[in-house]
């Protein structure tokens, strides 16, 4: 990836009531993702599995660019936006980085979401 490029980051939250997040502010989390680490973008979206979130991210991936889904497993991510993917022209093997973050702290989220930049290569400004 060029490290111009830098990927956004989408956190879903499954309507904010899933168990999963309960260990995690994720305000914090997203705050901290967005500003202490490389990405161009992080933000939260209710419920990217919904006829809404199809939508979005049809929408949203006109743009082609990297994005990064902390959210919930990477094979039910892949399962879910594998058609707005596939319908903006981009290859979700290789587009998506699904991070399962569920039942993280959010200092265990933002340590994933930082790991994963260093293995894409992206670096932070120094």
């Amino acid at each position: 990836m060029n490290q111009e490029e830098k990927p956004g980051l989408i956190m879903c939250v499954c309507t904010g009531k899933c168990p999963g997040f309960s260990q995690m502010d994720i305000w914090d989390f997203i705050n901290r993702v967005r500003v202490e680490l490389p990405v161009e973008y992080a933000f939260i979206h209710p419920q990217l599995c919904e006829e809404d979130g199809d939508r979005f991210l049809a929408d949203f991936l006109k743009g082609k660019r990297k994005l990064i889904v902390a959210g919930c497993a990477p094979n039910m991510q892949r399962k879910m936006f594998r058609d707005a993917f596939a319908e903006a022209g981009m290859d979700i093997a290789e587009d998506l980085v699904p991070l399962d973050i569920r039942d993280m702290t959010t200092d265990a989220a933002v340590q994933l979401v930082e790991k994963t930049l260093e293995e894409m290569g992206v670096e932070g400004d120094e």
